[in-house]
């Protein structure tokens, strides 16, 4: 066995067999995926595995069956790549995907329902409700405060994402994100620090990589900003006091585990100023590969290069159940 810059075994490319790596897809985020699958084809390659790249967009599921992949990397974001629809399909073709598996996808895809999941266990998270059409802004504005955040509820990148300052822009901001999703949320909104926790792994062999800390052009981390701008400051290592950073990855290593992922993820999380209190915001079961994420440079940090961290994460390919030894087709 050969081993990774973390120090993990790790199997030969060659065992890896022929490798399928997803992306493009049919959601809001297909630009995005198009550069994440790219570099990553490109890293499997350049480490000598057999790297193949698919778009689910522009070929149907009977051809990823005839494919034959021995396993997939998971480059697809957002809706029909990261909610477990994708996984689902997988799992009935007994391909091992990288990433969290059909249930933990769908629920992490669901922001409200990671948050109420969060909540049952105890992890803070800012206040929320969900809108519907003929919504009193006056009460939501009471209820949470404002500024608030307007979002769609199962969108990634900030897509549909709008911060309310004056009650008047409540109704604007739910046609936005009314225009990415029937689901629309309202969401405290948390003035502090923004930082971001990779984690690789599963249950207790989880680990978090370095805290990122995020600092946007007047605080405002939208899609521009996050992929095509040089105009947001990424701090790695975070500039947090030693057990801050510690505070952190403990509460993103805490939330990966209470929605059952595996493989990895990315935890974004805001510090608040006032009282200097974590909440957690968001968790990515597919983050981003390109030349401006976040996974890739807290990887750095520790040590990993964006070939390797592609070969980390491709060893975690696995199936939510394995074959049971009793079966037989038909």
């Amino acid at each position: 066995m050969s081993m990774t810059q973390t120090g993990k075994a790790s199997q030969p490319v060659a065992e890896f067999g022929k490798v399928g790596v997803l992306f493009g897809g049919r959601s809001a985020e297909r630009e995005v995926s198009l550069m994440s699958g790219t570099g990553v084809l490109q890293a499997l390659r350049s480490r000598g595995v057999d790297a193949t790249g698919f778009d689910p967009a522009e070929r149907s599921l009977g051809e990823l069956a005839a494919e034959k992949f021995d396993r997939v990397f998971i480059a697809l974001h957002g809706r029909y790549g990261e909610d477990g629809t994708l996984q689902g399909a997988l799992e009935q073709l007994r391909i091992p995907y990288t990433g969290p598996g059909v249930l933990a996808s769908a629920i992490a895809m669901d922001k409200a329902m990671t948050k109420r999941i969060w909540l049952a266990d105890g992890l803070a998270t800012p206040k929320f409700e969900m809108l519907r059409a003929g919504f009193s802004s006056g009460r939501v504005a009471a209820t949470l405060g404002l500024p608030l955040i307007v979002k769609p509820a199962h969108e990634g990148s900030t897509l549909g994402l709008t911060k309310v300052t004056r009650l008047e822009q409540l109704p604007a901001a739910y046609a936005l994100a009314a225009r990415f999703d029937r689901a629309v949320m309202a969401e405290e909104f948390i003035d502090g620090m923004e930082l971001t926790c990779p984690i690789l792994g599963a249950g207790d062999d989880a680990r978090a990589l370095p805290v990122i800390r995020i600092v946007a052009p007047d605080a405002n981390y939208d899609y521009q900003n996050k992929y095509f701008t040089d105009a947001t400051q990424y701090f790695c290592p975070s500039g947090l006091e030693p057990a801050r950073e510690r505070e952190i990855q403990e509460l993103a290593l805490a939330s990966h585990r209470a929605l059952g992922c595996r493989g990895w993820s990315r935890v974004d999380v805001m510090l608040r100023s006032a009282d200097q209190r974590p909440f957690l915001l968001e968790l990515n079961t597919s983050p981003g590969m390109t030349g401006h994420s976040l996974v890739p440079m807290s990887a750095k940090v520790a040590g990993m290069a964006y070939e390797d961290l592609c070969i980390e994460i491709l060893r975690t390919a696995a199936l939510d159940l394995a074959p049971s030894s009793d079966w037989t087709p038909g």
